[in-house]
């Protein structure tokens, strides 16, 4: 005796089944894969955002400062509210590495201008 149980109506199901599966785990590897490059991108602009706006509270060229390391593709705003300089930073993401629509990651920071700078300069 051989141990071998005869050939029956299962043959060939555990083709199928991965022939199933394969597809869903590779989508679920490609949706892990762009979430973390999304808080990678979120951490970059999050302090490009940071840079911007210390840039321009001391008088400086935030949104030059801040497209210096900003991430690829990304748009540096920095706007002047009173005694206040808001940088807002915004960058796409890819979903999945295809050309499909981007997301779109926001990081925005407040600085206050320092006492006895020159106006910032947005």
């Amino acid at each position: 005796m051989t141990g071998r149980r005869p050939a029956g109506r299962d043959r060939g199901s555990f083709t199928a089944e991965m022939a199933a599966g394969l597809p869903a785990l590779l989508l679920l590897l490609l949706a892990g894969l762009t979430a973390v490059n999304a808080v990678s991108t979120k951490a970059a602009c999050l302090d490009t955002a940071r840079e911007a706006a210390l840039a321009a509270s001391r008088g400086e060229e935030g949104a030059a400062a801040g497209e210096r390391q900003a991430p690829t593709g990304a748009r540096v705003v920095v706007v002047l509210e009173g005694g206040q300089v808001r940088a807002t930073v915004r960058a796409p993401v890819r979903i999945l590495g295809a050309d499909l629509p981007a997301i779109t990651v926001v990081a925005v920071a407040v600085a206050a201008a320092e006492p006895g700078v020159p106006e910032p300069r947005p």
